[in-house]
């Protein structure tokens, strides 16, 4: 064999082994090149003239929890408040692997609570990612059915739905028209020492929670005139008494739920936006309830003292109308009804309301703003006090997105 032949069959078996080589190269710059993210948010102002009385840190959310329980609690009504924390930011990249794609959401708003609450502060509302059936982090619980919350402008939403965004293990085995979840959530209750709250045996009392809370939900759409959900959620909560009293406060709990939602279109410009949910001890998945567990006399003389689960029923119903391009409106009721213990105090919450209509208008693309007239109140266990006003928010939005990479 010449020394050019020899020269060519090397180069042609040169080839052939890079091949795979430039093949995986290229194969990982497509992957490359399809991974990406979108860079999403808005800007928005409200200015709020509250007539309800409600708690001044919460006077840009209209909240029936957050009125008064007493007479002059927080002063005399009518308040104006101006803000921008409901605009939010956020990033939702997604990668391509071997095992499929990887989709994650992280985003906050400037709504402060708890320790911030009435404060213009950072607040982290999703820090989730899925790959494929299977998801982890923070985002909208299972128990919950985010499509039922109506186009409207106040930031806290309907007072009687589901709405809690918790950290969670998730598994969909089934995703699209139908859908079926399983969720393994962070466990968490707000116990409620009522009447008995200067006792002090109470004060060895410790919560723990020995399991994670359990939701599943599933849908059942894909229909022209909309879909069905149907939730579920149990929880377990145990408390010990560390004390060396004579008493022993120790016990547990077992909470429970069931969520029934659904959009119903009613021709091409309006949708029905409602859900009806009852349960016991799940208040903290409520968008606006009291506590989850109330006290209880049990007449032991070792143990004189329980808490029960507080059972609670929700409705919220909404109808979103786009009246043309330019112009829509959302109007609705939503409300809950607590049990509440005897144990708990007079001016404890046990009811309240909500209801809300808006009319808003769309000059260019992701610009909207419009007024929105507002009514909550709220009414107290055995005191016969009751507290509600009217409220007006005036809110305009800017939405933004941007696309970079993939796809």
């Amino acid at each position: 064999m010449s020394r050019t032949s020899i020269g060519c069959a090397g180069l042609v078996l040169s080839l052939m082994l890079a091949a795979p080589a430039r093949a995986q190269q290229g194969e990982d710059r497509a992957q490359q090149r399809a991974a990406g993210f979108e860079l999403y948010g808005f800007v928005m102002a409200d200015a709020v003239y509250d007539h309800s009385g409600i708690n001044p840190q919460w006077g840009d959310a209209a909240r029936p929890t957050r009125l008064p329980s007493f007479e002059g609690q927080f002063g005399e009504k009518g308040n104006f408040f101006f803000g921008v924390r409901q605009s939010r930011v956020g990033i939702k990249p997604h990668v391509p692997t071997a095992l499929g794609e990887v989709n994650a959401q992280f985003d906050i708003d400037m709504f402060g609570t708890g320790v911030d609450a009435g404060q213009t502060t950072i607040r982290l509302r999703h820090a989730y990612a899925s790959l494929g059936q299977f998801g982890f982090g923070q985002t909208e619980s299972p128990f919950m059915d985010l499509n039922v919350f109506p186009n409207i402008v106040d930031y806290w939403g309907p007072h009687g739905m589901v709405f809690f965004r918790n950290v969670q293990f998730r598994w969909t085995p089934i995703d699209g028209d139908n859908q079926l979840m399983f969720g393994l959530e962070r466990p968490g209750a707000s116990p409620d020492a009522g009447d008995y709250a200067d006792r002090i045996e109470l004060s060895d009392v410790r919560v723990r929670f020995p399991a994670p809370d359990f939701s599943a939900a599933f849908k059942w759409g894909g229909h022209d005139w909309g879909y069905l959900r149907v939730a579920g959620i149990v929880r377990y909560t145990k408390w010990d008494d560390i004390g060396n009293e004579q008493f022993d406060l120790s016990g547990d709990a077992l909470g429970w739920g069931v969520n029934a939602s659904t959009n119903i279109n009613l021709g091409k410009r309006a949708v029905f936006r409602g859900q009806v949910v009852y349960g016991e001890g799940i208040q903290n998945y409520m968008n606006d309830a009291p506590v989850d567990l109330g006290p209880e006399l049990t007449g032991d003389p070792v143990s004189p003292l329980t808490a029960e689960p507080l059972p609670i029923l929700g409705v919220s119903a909404y109808l979103d109308l786009n009246w043309n391009e330019k112009w829509t409106s959302s109007v609705g009721y939503s409300r809950t009804d607590t049990d509440n213990t005897e144990g708990q105090s007079a001016n404890a919450f046990k009811t309240g309301q909500y209801a809300s209509v808006n009319l808003l208008w769309y000059p260019v693309p992701n610009l909207f703003v419009g007024p929105e007239l507002q009514y909550i109140s709220r009414e107290n266990f055995e005191d016969g006090f009751t507290a509600d006003g009217f409220r007006v928010q005036l809110s305009a939005k800017y939405s933004f997105s941007a696309n970079f990479g993939g796809k």
